[in-house]
């Protein structure tokens, strides 16, 4: 089975912390946010992946090279110029020619891919989409069905007047080879837009999965935040993480008076001085170093960060290589050293 991935957006929602780091590559629970999607799609055998890739793709093609290590084939379909999420994926068809899962690369769920793959089976569907339930659907596209659950019609972020369904489009699809047909070469085309009401026009068998399985799209530094919490709670599932109180990964130093208070993860090579305290969930990167009395609360540290000296981190993102100041206090920021327009950001 086959699946597209769809990973070539700049992720300026997410940003100051893109400015860095690709958004596929951003750190969730210690491993890029990418290969936490692909290992939960090979445990449903979906085992040949396409990276549909267009904005700095070489991290993602260093990290991840031929995916032999995630027990998955891999390949990769670079844009040129934008193309949009349908154009991306008549780019990347011709690794395909099959029916196929495309997945939006930014958001994060705990949808039951087998469940849909046979759904869309029985329904003998040209396409199916995966919905999710929210309490706001005014941010999002609506997806009106019948009782069947078969598609009536997409409204894009309606307002509450207009609301008559809390099911939108959770960037999950499976479709058949001759949805290609509906998809002009070398454009720039949207499936929200462009594919969806042409299969709509056509009388096409399009049909929905309604999912209330975990779900969040991952586009701003407060909910790439809450990614990582419930990740590391077990509030949603990664075949890369088992839920425990304190994680301390091999070659890690910690002071006998220094306190952790989890649930907290400490990759390896963290170093935590005396009377230093974690306080979960948080999550520190690799070769860290923390400093005598210095507190850190509900946050979020990437790799090779230095906190000085009583410094106080909490409820933050810190990027990369940042260098905290003796008792330097932090509090609702994220924060990116390499970022052009500012440090940080409530």
């Amino acid at each position: 089975m086959k699946a597209i991935i769809l990973v070539g957006g700049e992720g300026t929602r997410l940003r100051p912390l893109t400015y860095s780091v690709v958004k596929p590559m951003v750190p969730v629970a210690n491993r890029p946010f990418i290969e936490h999607v692909i290992r939960k799609l090979a445990l449903h055998g979906i085992d040949e992946i396409v990276l549909a890739m267009g904005y700095k793709p070489d991290s993602i093609y260093a990290y991840f090279k031929d995916g032999r290590g995630l027990d998955v084939k891999l390949t990769y379909s670079l844009e040129e110029r934008p193309l949009g999420t349908a154009g991306a994926v008549k780019h990347a068809g011709g690794h395909v020619d099959d029916t196929i899962f495309v997945l939006n690369g930014d958001c994060f769920s705990d949808i039951d891919y087998s469940d849909m793959l046979s759904r869309h089976m029985s329904n003998k569907a040209t396409a199916t989409i995966a919905l999710t339930h929210v309490d706001d659907p005014t941010r999002f596209g609506v997806v009106e069905t019948d009782n069947a659950g078969r598609v009536l019609r997409f409204i894009e972020k309606p307002a509450w007047k207009d609301v008559t369904s809390h099911w939108i489009n959770a960037g999950v699809y499976i479709l058949e080879p001759e949805v290609m047909d509906y998809i002009p070469d070398n454009q720039f085309y949207m499936f929200e837009n462009g594919v969806f009401p042409r299969l709509l026009d056509r009388g096409e068998p399009f049909y929905t999965y309604h999912n209330k399985a975990y779900w969040i799209d991952m586009g701003t530094p407060e909910q790439y935040h809450r990614i990582n919490n419930d990740v590391l709670q077990g509030k949603c599932f990664s075949p890369l993480h088992t839920a425990r109180d304190i994680i301390i990964a091999e070659g890690c130093e910690i002071h006998p008076s220094a306190r952790l208070a989890g649930p907290v993860m400490l990759a390896q090579g963290c170093r935590v001085g005396a009377g230093a305290c974690i306080t979960g969930p948080s999550i520190i990167g690799h070769g860290c170093r923390i400093s005598r009395e210095a507190v850190i609360e509900n946050s979020l540290l990437w790799d090779h960060i230095t906190v000085g000296e009583g410094a106080i981190i909490i409820n933050s993102i810190i990027a990369s290589g940042a260098k905290i100041d003796k008792r330097q206090r932090l509090e609702g920021l994220t924060i990116n050293h390499q970022s052009p327009a500012g440090p940080a950001t409530k």
